[in-house]
């Protein structure tokens, strides 16, 4: 199974950065941290890449990155936020 985790935001950040700013976690790290209570998953693959990919993290919530606005204060700043993209 291929996973490209590419954005891993911490302690409440979430922002804009620069590409080769942001730290990244390799799909080994991330399968060390499924079912941690303190990690929360969320895949931002565009609306159609979502749907055509038969590759889902369990336990990961969907949102649709271009309302980063929207959904991101109701965040829980106290947890490791990975966010998943292809």
């Amino acid at each position: 199974m291929a996973l490209a985790v590419t954005l891993v935001f911490t302690a409440g950040f979430i922002g804009t950065a620069a590409a080769e700013d942001v730290p990244r976690i390799t799909k080994e790290d991330l399968k060390g941290k499924l079912g941690d209570p303190n990690v929360l998953i969320i895949d931002v693959r565009t609306g159609s890449d979502w749907k055509a990919s038969d590759v889902k993290i369990k336990g990961a919530i969907r949102e649709e990155a271009k309302n980063v606005s929207e959904w991101a204060p109701k965040l829980d700043k106290n947890k490791t936020i990975v966010l998943y993209c292809a």
